[in-house]
């Protein structure tokens, strides 16, 4: 057979000429290529690349360094996401032949000019994060992405929203806002777009935050053994690089970026009472009534799509709510706080007022050509106001107003990703994007986040004498500064539950402190034990919520039966008496940007057992509670005790940590220990936060071997007055090695709720001889109960003696002074 060989050797020679063409790049994908200019401006290194690729490197603070990069001189900086400024910093940036080296006290950023490529670098030269040095940053088209170099062990957390384990390692997700009906575990993307995660390795932790609303992806050793990345569809690459000793200092620095949350109003705090939906008048009035009869404290009603007007928004249903402001007025006065919920779109209906006004001030999403954008929701076919845009937004608070006026105290911002039947938005539709036109790619993860700034200014102007609590389905970093975030349309299923979990401790990791989850799922039914372990968990989060969907069975407690009734009122109970520590913790939130849900990543992050799939649905609730979620029905679990001793809740017995467990699990008690040192306030149990406790408060303090603060706040819980100084704060310490425990002098104007303080003393030894202020005192033998014992399995009921175990305790006057106690 006679075989020619020219063309292989064709092709050979054309594969050498396309490997030759990457390399120019004159290719598919466009590397940045080397340094040719350096413009250094303070604290700013502006370059330009042979390729003729701009960047602009700036130090943001002594921790932070801001990376921009575009195939366009880089203009004005505009985002939505970020409202911190650049601090002052003294910072040294020098050059040679080879690189551009910026150091501060903090951190050592080395640019490399050929190629062009950044590392990170700790004071002593141990590389923190760098470019994969053969990838670096490129475009594919408009797609720019940047690829790092992955460290041997490796970890990922954070993203926000984002199915999966804590640990991300391995796994790629997409940032695309969507309505994800009923998900699935392991979905992706969901509702909110969060763009910030956080790598750990070798002792180290850093975070990214890619400042860029296009669709985004984020690769962390996803299909490749080489890198990881993150890049979006459009816009510039754009990113902050956070390095700090202490994982918390990360988020710290990240929220103030993006900003943080203002204190909730307390009653958001409490108890809600959700369902799709509540009505009419009657049935809404009969669940309050309820809840009083069989005291399970609560605090808010929330109204789902069937008290409008044909979902027509800006409207209540006459027939079902004759008289909204004396229905609200009445539930007030029962102590519960009415929410609504409010979709963006407007029905497209002549004579509709909403809809009309709409068309009058022009607010509304166009097409190219001028025409409104209109698509299929609940209404039938809609407008949406563009939120994207001044105009918009102030059309939008004009028409809370009506809201206001009715008594109506929250707002439940939803189908806002923006959701459509069809679920295909087209790219074509025009956002204003103050003042900078763009198209649907890069307007639509941040919709959620102006819709929810639209709805909080607008709660702010009309009811301007009592903090608004808003709640959202869709949202973009910095969305933290107006609204609370909630999982969405969840499954009645054990995994989603954990899955629940896993995603808000993500949340917090991510700046999200306010979240919350559908408590019992929102599609198909619960069994009872599956009700009952969902509702003990969501005593701990920081949003309590239950909702269940139109199709679905009631999802009250008593709709399970009395047994199940008294474990949901035993913990929702607990909630009450916890508020004091809860509310706390959210003045922490809100000065801070830590979360009160805490993934244990945050106190033990370089503990690998954390990351353990068995156990990293384990959160501490606060710094003092570490919460151990398990599935219904189950009646042993493995669980792991983290560094430190940790206390049964329950039975005040002592666990050592660093080491995994099997514990008995209890169908009525969730899992729940108490970290050594720790300081917790409670007060007495109330029905909602309008009923004031009694005048003492108890504060818990655990003995430990470590020392420990923890800053105990109040105000009036409803007001702006904290802010002219109106709050009651004040420093409790415990140190282990002087043996002392210290109430620091008051902070602030506010006249404390309570007179007196009850100190209740864990793990202490009886026989130690306690001096307050120096003086002899006295401790008492007293009895720690945290819930009560379930009727059905006893006879006698509450004539029993509650749950609980020996320990001692002595009242002292609520003094504004400096208080000292000796053991």
């Amino acid at each position: 057979m006679n075989i020619s060989f020219k063309p292989l050797a064709s092709l050979l020679v054309l594969s050498a000429l396309s490997f030759a063409s990457f390399g120019q790049n004159n290719g598919p994908v466009n590397r940045i290529g080397k340094v040719s200019n350096v413009t250094i401006n303070g604290q700013q290194v502006n370059i330009t690349t042979d390729e003729n690729e701009h960047v602009q490197v700036q130090v943001y603070s002594p921790s932070v360094v801001h990376v921009r990069m575009d195939k366009k001189p880089l203009g004005e900086n505009f985002s939505y996401a970020v409202v911190g400024k650049p601090k002052q910093t003294k910072a040294n940036i020098t050059q040679d032949n080879d690189a551009i080296t910026i150091t501060t006290d903090s951190l050592v950023t080395r640019i490399s000019k050929n190629p062009f490529a950044i590392a990170f670098l700790t004071k002593d030269g141990k590389v923190i994060n760098r470019d994969e040095e053969g990838l670096t940053t490129s475009w594919i088209g408009e797609e720019v992405t940047t690829y790092k170099e992955m460290q041997e062990g490796e970890r990922f957390i954070g993203l926000g929203e984002k199915t999966g384990g804590l640990d991300r390692r391995g796994s790629g997700y997409t940032n695309w806002n969507t309505d994800a009906y009923g998900y699935s575990t392991g979905q992706d993307p969901l509702y909110a777009t969060i763009p910030v995660y956080i790598g750990i390795h070798s002792g180290l932790n850093y975070g990214i935050f890619f400042d860029n609303s296009y669709q985004s992806d984020f690769n962390f050793g996803a299909s490749n053994d080489r890198f990881s990345s993150f890049g979006a569809q459009g816009g510039e690459m754009d990113y902050y690089f956070i390095y700090h000793d202490q994982l918390e200092d990360i988020i710290t620095s990240y929220t103030d970026i993006t900003g943080r949350m203002d204190l909730p109003p307390l009653w958001s705090l409490g108890y809600q009472q959700n369902r799709y939906s509540y009505y009419p008048e009657t049935e809404v009035m009969r669940i309050a009534q309820t809840l009083r009869e069989k005291k399970i404290p609560a605090d808010g009603i929330t109204l789902d799509i069937h008290y409008m007007d044909a979902y027509k928004l800006f409207t209540w249903d006459d027939s079902r709510f004759p008289n909204p402001a004396a229905m609200n007025k009445k539930l007030e006065e029962m102590g519960f706080k009415t929410t609504v919920i409010v979709d963006p779109g407007i029905k497209v209906e002549k004579g509709y007022g909403a809809y009309e006004r709409g068309l009058k001030d022009d607010i509304f999403l166009k097409y190219p050509d001028g025409v409104n954008y209109s698509g299929q929701v609940w209404p039938g076919w809609t407008h949406f106001p563009d939120f994207t845009s001044e105009k918009g937004r102030e059309w939008w608070k004009k028409e809370l107003k009506y809201f206001a006026e009715t008594g109506v105290d929250g707002f439940w911002n939803d189908m806002n990703e923006i959701a459509t039947w069809g679920q295909k938005m087209p790219n074509n539709v025009l956002f204003q994007y103050d003042g900078h036109l763009t198209s649907h790619k890069e307007g639509r993860n941040v919709y959620g986040l102006e819709m929810a700034r639209a709805s909080y200014e607008g709660a702010r102007q009309h009811l301007p004498k009592q903090r608004p609590f808003l709640l959202s389905r869709a949202g973009f970093a910095g969305s933290q500064r107006y609204t609370a975030l909630w999982t969405g349309d969840n499954r009645s299923e054990d995994s989603h539950m954990l899955l629940g979990i896993r995603l808000l401790n993500s949340m917090g990791v991510s700046g999200i402190p306010f979240s919350a989850m559908d408590i019992g799922g929102f599609t198909g039914n619960p069994s009872i034990g599956l009700y009952a372990r969902w509702i003990q968990l969501g005593a701990f989060t920081p949003y309590f919520r239950n909702h269940t969907g139109v199709n679905s069975k009631s999802s009250e407690p008593w709709a399970y039966g009395e047994e199940v009734t008294e474990i949901a009122r035993n913990f929702i109970n607990l909630r009450y008496k916890l508020l004091p520590y809860i509310y706390s913790n959210f003045y922490l939130a809100a000065e801070t940007g830590l979360p009160l849900m805490r993934t244990l990543a945050i106190d033990y992050t370089h503990d690998p057992k954390v990351y353990n799939g068995e156990f990293d649905t384990q959160y501490q609730f606060g710094e003092s509670f570490l919460i151990m979620p398990f599935e219904s029905g189950k009646n042993y679990g493995k669980v792991y005790f983290p560094q430190g001793k940790w206390y049964n809740l329950y039975t005040g017995e002592v666990e050592t940590g660093n080491r995994e467990e099997i514990i008995p699990i209890s169908y009525n008690k969730l899992p729940i220990y108490v970290k050594e040192s720790s300081i917790i306030p409670m007060q007495s149990l109330v029905q909602s936060t309008s009923e004031k406790p009694t005048d003492t408060l108890t504060v818990h303090i655990y003995k430990g071997d470590v020392n420990n603060s923890f800053v105990y706040y109040e105000d009036d819980g409803a007001s702006y007055d904290y802010q002219n100084g109106q709050y009651y704060k004040r420093t409790i310490n415990y140190d282990a090695r002087r043996k002392a425990i210290t109430f620091d002098k008051v902070e602030g104007s506010y006249n404390s709720n309570f007179k007196n303080i009850k100190v209740m003393l864990h793990g202490f030894d009886a026989k130690a001889k306690l001096k307050l202020n120096g003086k002899n005192q006295k401790a008492q033998q007293d009895f720690a109960s945290f819930i009560d014992p379930i009727s059905r399995f006893d006879p006698q009921g509450s004539a029993n003696p509650k749950e609980g175990y020996n320990v001692q305790s002595f009242v002292i006057k609520n003094d504004k002074d400096k208080i000292t106690l000796s053991y």
